[in-house]
């Protein structure tokens, strides 16, 4: 991998960010191709992967990442990696009298982790012959050509795939570490030892508790690990910043994007605030707890950040949320962090390709000044997980399938207002190759819709969306390669689809379906949209938040910051970022205070 690029440094912040964040970078590992015969994929890998050589001089690629988690939330992954060596555990100590050891025994790995071990060797990884090795720490491709020509191989990501039948990790999976295939970089894991992942004490519970850890020995590690990536990029395009909303990383990740506000001005900072359906052992005060995090943390994170984007299977960020979101073509439990987590990597691994393109790249902040317009900088995000396509059909015949509706479902707890009004938005359609994207009519044939009669897969996806969105700002990108699912990725996918994603007829799913060949590929279509919906969910959060006496009700949430009338103004500035979203800015402010009545 080489050539120019623009680099892009991701932070996960939280244990709900780096479930996603695990799907996510499986999903570019799996992605990957280092076969220097192999054609070049659509997408840039050496914005996200950095190559580097361990102390054996073995080539390696690993995230450029920071994951900052509390305690006890890595069980079986090693803190500091297994491929550039650590400290001499076996050291001299000037104590000569009797030493007693004692050694917890270590978590027991799940089939997958131990499947992977097996392939493992000091952060190698076997081929079919033994006396070869690939070096490189993302499970990748090897060309035969780097080790002598004639050499039978085996990559460990076929070798991963053809086992995939034996993974059902539902009941295994605890923390994001029991599904992770990649090797880390020892300066990407930061645990934040003040509080505890698991347990009734210490726990990082509200805002005020989040902002407070940014100081002292956690800012100086972030500081030191943010130097350590950044200095070693060429041409820094920005960062990617996921982190968990409705617990106190919320507050965290605040002072964060401030952070990288301050000492890197002029790049992308695009934000993800995540949201589980579901948090274990909640609680009506705790579920008001979420619900005031979500509101500061929107508001905070949205000054900070190029733009601000809720990324969640919630129904909606209230304390009673309606139903959570839901997909046909997916066997889903959006309660189970390890499913939910997927659907959101699979979505988010889509809309974050603009800027990722190997050709005609668009940098984070173009996508960000297109949608965050006139201080909006809160979008919302919407998908199809995955785009139902069939079989040997096109993209007219699919779109049109779903007459006056729209394809994708809310992925931000905001579902659109269906009037046809919006500031701007992208879309992103991948994994359709260029006969599927327009109309195979014959000429002379009357085309069924005008659809049938556009001439490019642009121009097809560009005509339907302008039947909702008339006329609107509006960025479409299209890539043939799907997103490439292979284990550990969740076994959630309907039996109606085929290995590439597609859906079959009856007669193709029954023949099909003795041979169970798991889906290896997804089309996913999504979209990021700034519009008057944000507006009304925005409004809808501050007058909820801003109802509460907190001194009554939530007084343990003060205890840590901030204070009530610094939480009085941040309602404030929150109810005038909603007030942006209107489509007639210049309303009086006695209109204003009638609506809030």
């Amino acid at each position: 991998m080489s050539g120019t690029f623009r680099e892009i440094v991701t932070l996960q912040l939280g244990h709900y960010s780096n479930f996603i964040g695990t799907h996510w970078w499986n999903l570019q590992d799996a992605a990957l191709v280092y076969d220097c015969d192999a054609p070049l994929g659509e997408l840039q890998s050496d914005m996200l992967f950095r190559e580097r050589l361990t102390l054996g001089g073995h080539v390696t690629y690993t995230p450029r990442l920071i994951a900052m988690d509390l305690k006890g939330s890595l069980q079986t992954l090693r803190r500091e990696g297994s491929l550039y060596g650590t400290e001499n555990e076996n050291t001299s100590f000037t104590w000569k009298g009797p030493i007693m050891t004692h050694k917890e025994s270590p978590p027991t790995k799940n089939a997958f982790l131990q499947e992977l071990d097996s392939l493992d060797v000091n952060g190698r990884f076997i081929l079919a012959e033994p006396d070869f090795m690939c070096s490189s720490s993302a499970v990748a491709h090897c060309s035969v050509s780097s080790v002598g020509a004639g050499v039978a191989m085996e990559t460990v990501n076929s070798r991963l795939e053809r086992m995939q039948k034996s993974y059902w990790l539902e009941g295994s999976v605890r923390v994001w570490s029991d599904f992770l295939r990649i090797h880390l970089h020892p300066r990407t894991v930061s645990v934040i030892n003040q509080y505890n992942h698991d347990g009734e004490s210490e726990r990082l519970e509200v805002f005020g508790q989040g902002e407070a850890l940014l100081r002292g020995p956690v800012l100086e590690d972030l500081e030191d690990r943010l130097h350590f990536f950044v200095e070693e990029c060429d041409y820094l395009q920005g960062f990617q910043v996921l982190c968990d909303l409705a617990d106190g990383f919320s507050g965290l990740g605040s002072k964060v994007t401030e952070l990288l506000q301050d000492s890197n001005g002029g790049r992308g900072i695009l934000t993800w605030g995540v949201a589980p359906v579901n948090h274990p052992e909640t609680s009506s005060i705790k579920d008001l707890y979420h619900m005031m995090n979500c509101a500061l943390g929107t508001l905070q994170m949205a000054n900070h950040s190029s733009f601000f984007c809720p990324l969640t299977l919630r129904g909606g960020l209230m304390r009673r949320p309606p139903p959570p979101t839901a997909f046909p073509l997916l066997n889903c439990d959006p309660m189970l962090w390890y499913h939910s987590s997927s659907v959101l990597a699979l979505a988010l691994d889509c809309m974050t390709a603009s800027y990722r393109l190997r050709q005609n790249s668009a940098p984070m902040w173009q996508l960000s000044d297109a949608l965050a317009v006139s201080g909006r900088k809160v979008v919302s995000a919407y998908g199809s997980v995955p785009f139902p396509m069939m079989h040997g059909g096109c993209l007219p015949d699919a779109l049109d399938a779903f007459a006056d509706a729209l394809p994708w479902r809310p992925m931000s707890a905001c579902p659109e207002l269906g009037d046809g009004l919006c500031f701007g938005q992208s879309v992103t359609l991948r994994g359709l190759d260029g006969q599927s994207l327009v109309s195979p009519l014959l000429p002379g044939t009357e085309p069924p819709s005008s659809l049938h009669s556009e001439r490019s897969g642009e121009d097809v996806l560009t005509a339907y969306i302008r039947t909702h969105y008339p006329s609107n700002p509006l960025a479409v990108q299209l890539l043939s390669g799907a997103s490439k699912v292979t284990p550990p990725f969740p076994k959630i996918f309907s039996p109606d689809l085929s290995p590439q994603g597609f859906l079959q007829n009856q007669n193709q799913t029954t023949a099909d379906h003795t041979s169970s060949q798991p889906v290896a590929g997804l089309p996913v279509l999504t979209c990021l949209q700034s519009s008057p919906a944000v507006g009304l969910q925005l409004s809808e959060l501050q007058k909820a938040c801003a109802a509460l006496d907190l001194r009554r009700v939530a007084p343990s949430f003060l205890s840590h910051g901030p204070e009530p009338g610094e939480i009085s103004e941040f309602m404030e500035q929150l109810r005038s970022l909603a007030h942006c979203y209107r489509l007639d800015p210049c309303r009086s402010s006695s209109d204003e205070d009638d609506d809030d009545d």
